[in-house]
């Protein structure tokens, strides 16, 4: 599996805590964080399917599969995380800095005093996701 950008795992914190994402038993609906796209993300044991840019077109987990497998308990996170990334339109952001995500995840946190913590947390998650055992494809049909 190719890894995603870590910045992809705050923009999954945003969508939890902003509860933008539906879960069932086989797939989930998450909203997009300016409101504009609905994403489906499907799953069959370890393989998983999502129509958002990044999973589809470059093959690496976006953040609402990265979101499905929290709630899923497939990646832990520290809830306590969350607070730092309500509200928050990734979209407009991540235009406004060129998709650059780093830049991005900088002006959300590059004040806070807690920011080594919260680094802290992503990281842990994003070596999680390191170890994940999925597999991402196109095929909608799971």
């Amino acid at each position: 599996m190719k890894l995603p950008p870590i910045e992809k795992i705050p923009e999954a914190f945003t969508a939890i805590i902003d509860n933008r994402i539906k879960m069932y038993t086989d797939y989930a609906e998450v909203v997009s964080s300016d409101k504009s796209k609905n994403y489906l993300i499907k799953w069959k044991k370890n393989v998983y399917f999502s129509n958002d840019n990044s999973t589809y077109w470059q093959g690496y987990p976006g953040y609402p599969v990265l979101a499905v497998l929290m709630l899923q308990e497939k990646l832990n996170y520290n809830k306590d995380v969350l607070k730092y990334f309500k509200n928050i339109n990734w979209n407009e952001l991540n235009k406004k800095h060129n998709r650059n995500y780093q830049n991005s995840l900088e002006e959300i946190i590059g004040n806070l005093s807690e920011k080594e913590y919260i680094v802290q947390e992503i990281e842990k998650v994003y070596n999680e996701v390191k170890e994940l055992d999925i597999e991402i494809t196109k095929k909608r049909n799971l």
